[in-house]
C-alpha cells in the first residue's frame, strides 16, 4: 500500500473501548464493599444522628392509653 492508501484507512480503526477488565475475585470484592458505608463524612453524620436519637429517647414517656 502506498502512503496515500494508508491515510484513507486511518479513521476506520475501531474506537478505543471505555471498558476496564477486572478479575471476578476483584469484582466480588467491589460488590461486597458496596454493602458498607466507608465515607468518613457520612459515618460522622450517622454517628451524630445516633447521638441525637439517644438524647431524644431520654424524653420519651411510654404510657398505655386505653
Amino acid at each position: 500500500m502506498t502512503n496515500e492508501e494508508d491515510k484513507t484507512f486511518e479513521n476506520e480503526a475501531s474506537a478505543p473501548s471505555q471498558m476496564v477488565q477486572i478479575s471476578l475475585k476483584e469484582y466480588d470484592k467491589l460488590k461486597e464493599k458496596s454493602n458498607y458505608i466507608t465515607n468518613k463524612d457520612m459515618i460522622a453524620c450517622i454517628d451524630k444522628i445516633e447521638e441525637l436519637v439517644r438524647a431524644l429517647r431520654k424524653h420519651i414517656v411510654r404510657t398505655d392509653i386505653k
